[in-house]
């Protein structure tokens, strides 16, 4: 296990209220447990969003595509505080101001490697600075691309399998901001249609 499947995630209910804390190893084993998460989008001036691949080595939805960086704050710590430190560790990003656009609760499950993700995930939108310097950690990102988020939506109905699950639900949120809660329930067998799980065997 690496060190950062030991580290604690915070659990919530429904409406994103922390009930506990676990490892996001034992977070993400079937059936999953519902916990806080973030997915950062750093859009540029003209609108496209940074894209990467997951590099080869991650436990879950390996060498897919997935939004510029993601991760779980520590039970306590604030959103920005874990966004940017997640941006510095796996992009080697300077600190950006972040908005939040949206909670997208989201259940998947990964076929390659049985693990699960039901993550109450907080959406933030950051603008990124044209010529400042990336440095992408290997044993993270495996490549990088900037993408019209109109355009990737389109793809991602295409091609989905390229691309992580969460990732569609993520866009639409940068694209159509939402204030509050989700409005859809979080079991498995009871998600709104653009929060469709990928289940083993599956699409």
């Amino acid at each position: 296990m690496t060190t950062r499947e030991k580290h604690l995630v915070e659990l919530v209910d429904d409406a994103g209220h922390a009930r506990g804390e676990t490892t996001v190893s034992a977070a993400h084993q079937p059936p999953g447990q519902l916990h806080r998460a973030f997915s950062v989008l750093l859009v540029d001036p003209d609108g496209r969003v940074l894209l990467q691949r997951r590099a080869g080595v991650k436990t879950r939805f390996p060498l897919r595509w997935a939004n510029s960086c993601c991760g779980h704050p520590a039970p306590g710590e604030s959103l920005a505080e874990a966004a940017n430190r997640r941006l510095r560790e796996e992009l080697g990003a300077d600190p950006v101001e972040l908005t939040e656009v949206g909670v997208y609760v989201y259940y998947a499950e990964d076929p390659a490697t049985g693990r699960v993700e039901f993550e109450y995930d907080h959406v933030l939108r950051g603008g990124f600075r044209p010529g400042t310097p990336l440095l992408p950690d290997p044993d993270e990102v495996a490549e990088l691309r900037w993408v019209d988020p109109v355009e990737l939506v389109a793809d991602l109905d295409a091609d989905p399998r390229a691309y992580a699950p969460w990732l569609g639900g993520v866009v639409k949120r940068l694209l159509r901001p939402t204030v509050g809660p989700p409005n859809a329930a979080t079991s498995p067998s009871a998600l709104p249609a653009d929060d469709a799980s990928e289940r083993s065997g599956g699409r």
